[in-house]
């Protein structure tokens, strides 16, 4: 891949990442949550907002450390990748979980923007997976679990 398409692609994988788009980001999705809504059970639904969030912070988390690591073990699926249903958060660990996606997914920006890393690449892991499919796959799952948490915070009565 040649200089001017690897920028012009991490230009827009940065736009995905940080800006959303077409979408609310996960920063916004999560701006001035009411602390008591945190834990809150929406009728129908199986996480709360504070749980969504600790999943998008864990799964990011893994991908990145997978991304830099080939020795990288990840946690079991699915268990690994979520709270336990009963456990809770507050609004110190609300602070931690959303400052720790921030700095992963800058972490992966630094990464993707190494004039040494190869998009295209497959992983050292023998894993077939690129950083591009892992970039990729950290906005998608992003953008899916950003709307969960705006529907729950619309049923909470706490986003218009």
């Amino acid at each position: 891949m040649d200089k001017h398409t690897k920028t012009q692609l991490l230009d827009h994988l940065t736009q995905l990442l940080e800006q959303g788009n077409a979408h609310v980001t996960f920063g916004q999705a999560c701006a001035d949550v009411p602390s008591q809504l945190l834990n809150q059970q929406v009728p129908g639904l199986p996480y709360t907002i504070w749980q969504l969030a600790e999943h998008v912070r864990i799964a990011q988390w893994d991908i990145v450390e997978y991304c830099l690591d080939p020795q990288h073990q990840s946690p079991p699926w699915p268990e690994g990748y979520w709270p336990k249903p009963d456990q809770q958060g507050d609004a110190q660990s609300w602070s931690a979980t959303l400052a720790q996606v921030q700095k992963d997914r800058q972490r992966l920006l630094d990464l993707l923007k190494q004039d040494s890393s190869d998009l295209l690449a497959s992983l050292p892991n023998d894993s077939g997976h690129t950083l591009l499919r892992e970039a990729l796959l950290i906005a998608d799952h992003t953008a899916y679990h950003t709307g969960q948490i705006i529907l729950a915070r619309r049923l909470l009565k706490d986003w218009e």
